[in-house]
């Protein structure tokens, strides 16, 4: 951990100016990767290199999918393809995995993946049928973005964050090898854990992006502190089990503790460049996505921990 540490508190902070590319921000993460091979540690620096937010989150995600799929080539952007025209939930998916033996097809639509246009692998949950209860069996399946079959189509740019983008992704009757399908569970294995692995990256890479600003823009000593306090709080958890309960509880103390953060450095903003501040302002909603899905989460963690 000190290597990390000692990155955050010595490395000389980026200054505004030229803004980043997303083949820019890649590059960039891609230098970083090999410098740190433990995913939390590559959203770590890879926020604290940012230019802004979304880059912040698009290290986070990234580093998310190395930690979840480590069969993922390190110099390949990933894409996790859940969310269908009715959610993500898993009776939701209409993906479908057919055939048997060496003969596999996926078919079906992804109505919105994240870093979609820009990704060289893609994981695709998908639905093999039915179980005796009539709950989809989902499998998640591993594919080159630019196979015969594979259409991701942009979708217009998000209000906040605009630079990170979207497609929609259209399946038709994709060839697909058995080793693609990645064992074990889709939903209790991979799409379940991943909503909680995703929270501990991209808020460890807010949290880099954060002292960043502070460090650059003279934000009290305290505040860094605190920043980079929080920021080993996440780095600790994201290296433990995903589908704890106990964790999910840590994890919502360490998600309210980053919100009061945020908010209590409101005043602190003046002093930041007005280049990183605009962006600031644009992008911050992002922070609450999924807010709903992590109060259900914690809810869920304490009940299951009474033994309710």
């Amino acid at each position: 951990m000190d290597e990390i540490l000692r990155f955050l508190l010595t490395t000389p902070p980026p200054q505004p100016g030229s803004l980043l590319t997303l083949e820019a921000w890649w590059q960039q993460h891609l230098g970083l990767a090999s410098r740190f091979p433990t995913p939390v540690d590559l959203a770590l620096a890879g926020g604290f290199m940012a230019d802004r937010l979304g880059f912040a989150f698009a290290s986070g995600y990234h580093a998310a999918l190395r930690c979840l799929f480590p069969r993922m080539t390190p110099d390949h952007r990933g894409a996790l393809c859940a969310t269908e025209e009715s959610g993500a939930h898993p009776n939701a998916i209409q993906t479908r995995l057919s055939g048997e033996g060496g003969s596999l097809r996926l078919s079906g639509t992804k109505a919105f993946v994240t870093l979609g246009t820009a990704a060289d692998t893609l994981f695709v949950v998908a639905s093999e049928g039915q179980d005796e209860q009539g709950r989809n069996r989902l499998r998640v399946v591993m594919i080159d973005s630019q196979r015969e079959g594979v259409h991701l189509t942009a979708l217009p740019p998000t209000p906040f964050v605009p630079e990170v983008p979207h497609a929609v992704l259209e399946l038709r009757d994709v060839a697909v090898s058995p080793e693609e399908v990645l064992p074990g569970d889709g939903y209790t294995r991979y799409l379940k854990p991943f909503r909680t692995t995703e929270d501990c990256h991209v808020h460890a890479a807010l949290l880099g992006w954060l002292l960043q600003v502070a460090r650059r823009s003279g934000w009290p000593e305290r505040i860094q502190d605190e920043a980079l306090a929080l920021a080993v709080t996440f780095r600790g958890l994201a290296q433990e089990e995903p589908s704890s309960p106990a964790v999910h509880v840590a994890l919502g103390g360490a998600l309210e503790l980053c919100r009061r953060l945020v908010s209590s450095v409101e005043e602190q903003w003046p002093q930041v460049d007005a280049q990183t501040r605009e962006l600031w302002e644009r992008d911050k909603p992002l922070l609450g996505v999924a807010g709903k899905a992590r109060a259900k989460r914690l809810e869920v963690a304490r009940q299951r921990l009474a033994g309710k």
